[in-house]
């Protein structure tokens, strides 16, 4: 009687971790995943026409935010729906658990498997791409040539010294140390090869520099003026991230922390602050981070046509060059075809100058997109295709033997 007892204690015990396992595995979490993915597509795709691609693909895809209230007309709808980075994520473990626990072994559920293996890399890659992967644009006028590409939101602030009025040297205070400053927060950075530290603080993810002339006495209470200016922190944009420019106030520092420069950054300015420590002249400047390309584009022409009578793009092309060690490639970037190459990607994103009619010269601006996961859905797609053909044609084939079977008893 006590091991019966026991028994059932311990039935009872698995069969709440396999329920447990059941729900996480089953088919309903599936659906309303495929389904909360379809919705979230649908209405990013609605939003993308009032906000930048990147600003949609931020809101509805990032693994920053858990929950997100959609926009429709510009009017926020007050229902959470939860993040495409976080959906997809359940779904990839419900689909490994389902892989591992609900399909049956055997030859005859091969295709079934090598399916959910397809389905299973392409939310891998998804993650991969959220993860890892870095966009910016390079813009270039015709006959010019570029391999360097700025990012899209991330800032640092560089510091070079000079020599005869040149920078001979850079020394980058990059932008995961600047990410997660506030205004009120004051940041440290000891440059152990330079003759002075620099003190960060204000920090302004959107800001601008104000002359103090357009400015009355109520504004100018409470705010630090310097050089003329006052900075201006404002709300970052969340339509256009890509417009925010950063600012900040910088401190000079001796290595004893003695204050010898204080100055106001702001990627906004074209032209970097200098100062001087001992002898030597410095400068100093915050601007969107750049990253550099291994081979160069050069852009040959730029054409645009319009659908007659209206400002709907019919043809954007951009014919470049692509400049490598080992020779030229002539390529053609146009809307919807873009150029892959070593691991980046090239969309033709925009163009100018588009408020002259008269430009006989042009020039075009590529999003660059760097994914190390890039080819990873037409693979996945390959692999689940495959694996669907495999499961039909096995189907099929048993189907027909059965029938073949029946005919010959009969």
């Amino acid at each position: 009687m006590a091991d019966e007892t026991e028994s059932k204690r311990t039935t009872r015990k698995k069969s709440l971790g396999t329920r447990i396992v059941n729900i996480l595995a089953g088919f309903h979490i599936a659906c309303v995943c495929l389904l909360l993915l379809g919705i979230l597509t649908w209405l990013g795709t609605l939003e993308q026409a009032e906000h930048t691609l990147l600003a949609t693909t931020k809101k509805y895809f990032s693994y920053e935010n858990f929950f997100l209230f959609p926009e429709f007309n510009e009017k926020t709808i007050p229902i959470p729906i939860p993040s495409g980075f976080w959906v997809g994520l359940v779904f990839f473990f419900n689909l490994l658990l389902a892989t591992i626990l609900k399909v049956r072994r055997g030859v005859k559920q091969i295709g079934v498997l090598i399916s959910h293996c397809g389905m299973l890399l392409l939310l891998v890659g998804a993650f991969v791409t959220q993860v890892k992967s870095e966009r910016g644009n390079m813009a270039i006028d015709e006959g010019e040539v570029s391999d360097v590409a700025q990012h899209y939101t991330d800032h640092v602030i560089e510091v070079s010294e000079t020599d005869e009025g040149k920078a001979s040297k850079v020394h980058i205070i990059a932008t995961k140390y600047l990410k997660d400053l506030k205004p009120e927060m004051v940041r440290l950075f000891r440059m152990k090869s330079l003759p002075f530290d620099v003190e960060v603080n204000d920090y302004h993810q959107n800001a601008m520099p104000l002359p103090v002339e357009t400015l009355d006495q109520a504004q100018l209470s409470g705010v630090e003026l310097l050089d003329g200016f006052v900075l201006d922190g404002r709300e970052p944009d969340q339509k256009e991230a890509e417009r925010d420019l950063a600012g900040c106030h910088v401190s000079i520092l001796d290595k004893d922390g003695k204050k010898l420069d204080r100055v106001l950054l702001s990627s906004a300015c074209v032209h970097p602050a200098s100062f001087e420590v001992g002898e030597r002249v410095y400068t100093i400047t915050i601007r969107k981070a750049l990253w550099k390309m291994p081979f160069e584009v050069q852009l040959d022409k730029f054409t645009h046509e319009f659908h007659p009578g209206t400002r709907r793009p019919r043809v954007f092309r951009s014919d470049i060059t692509r400049l490598e060690e080992d020779g030229e490639t002539e390529k053609v970037i146009r809307m919807n075809h873009p150029m892959r190459h070593n691991g980046y990607t090239f969309f033709q994103a925009s163009w100018g100058p588009q408020d002259d009619p008269t430009a006989t010269k042009f020039y075009s601006v590529f999003e660059v997109v760097k994914n190390p996961a890039d080819h990873w859905p037409l693979v996945s797609l390959i692999i689940t295709g495959i694996g669907l053909l495999v499961h039909f044609v096995m189907k099929l084939v048993s189907f027909i033997t059965k029938q073949m079977e029946k005919n010959v008893r009969a």
